[in-house]
């Protein structure tokens, strides 16, 4: 029997929770897993419910509507693997370690495509036989090479895009067409040290941890909605090629661990942070 999940968000009060749970009971459903929170801020209510058991969907989101207030968010997840492009420039390593868990299952997601402003990175997605898009900056601008992209992502319609170290900046149009689709990865050097070379940067300043950071992308550059966040000790005895190194296995990591959250159905939008059931 498969596990499904129910997402609800909407505005708190009493007994939404026993609302809920009261439906899937009275439809015969057996609930396995069940996590909420309400934002005191915004008095929002966010439950995510694991359950298993044959229901119709629409039924049953008809039943959930009637015991929650006006304009509640329902949705229902069957886990289904999301259908994702990623985005990739001349950095390998975020995009081969994405590779290599899309090979054996680790991402509940189904890798369609590679897009790359540069072909460095053709040979090792050959490897992996999937699809590999070249789109180089060429003489038409930003908006020229967006809309090569949206040529591109039309023949595929992904459900997400995965920007693994991608080093160009999306217009907030471009971001408009998928909200809360777009997940980056970043060091978390930003905003300390902008530009290039950070790693040489932050070698000079004698820093004593580096991190990465995922989020969600939007109009405003590095500044959406956090998913993942991590840290790693260094000291005097790392040089900015092992700062380098260090980063690029955390950026790994994050990214991953943000991806699962996100293809799990974990990850709550809230403003502009984010609520997560892990």
């Amino acid at each position: 029997m498969s596990t499904r999940v129910l997402l609800v968000e909407c505005e708190d009060r009493p007994g939404l929770v026993h609302g809920i749970t009261g439906v899937l009971f009275r439809r015969g459903l057996n609930i396995v897993g069940n996590q909420e929170f309400v934002d005191a801020g915004t008095a929002r209510f966010y439950m995510r419910t694991e359950f298993d058991g044959v229901v119709e969907a629409e039924p049953l989101l008809n039943e959930l509507r009637a015991v929650l207030p006006a304009a509640a968010d329902v949705r229902l997840s069957d886990l289904a693997p999301k259908r994702i492009v990623v985005f990739a420039s001349k950095e390998h390593h975020c995009l081969a370690d994405l590779l290599v868990r899309h090979e054996f299952g680790q991402l509940n997601a189904r890798l369609l495509a590679v897009v790359s402003n540069h072909e460095s990175l053709a040979p090792l997605v050959a490897k992996f036989n999937l699809p590999f898009h070249h789109l180089g900056h060429g003489d038409g601008g930003r908006e020229s090479h967006e809309a090569g992209l949206q040529r591109i992502l039309e023949g595929y319609q992904p459900e997400f895009l995965v920007l693994a170290k991608y080093m160009r900046i999306l217009s907030p149009g471009f971001v408009g067409q998928f909200p809360s689709r777009i997940i980056n990865i970043h060091h978390s050097f930003l905003p300390a040290f902008v530009g290039a070379k950070p790693y040489h940067q932050a070698f000079q300043r004698g820093v004593k941890v580096i991190g990465a950071t995922a989020h969600f992308v939007t109009d405003h550059l590095d500044e959406g909605p956090i998913i993942v966040q991590q840290v790693i000790p260094v000291d005097h005895t790392h040089t900015p090629r092992d700062l380098a190194q260090a980063g690029h296995d955390v950026e790994q990591i994050v990214l991953a661990r943000a991806l699962k959250l996100v293809f799990e159905d974990r990850v709550f939008l809230c403003g502009n942070r984010t609520v997560i059931f892990d």
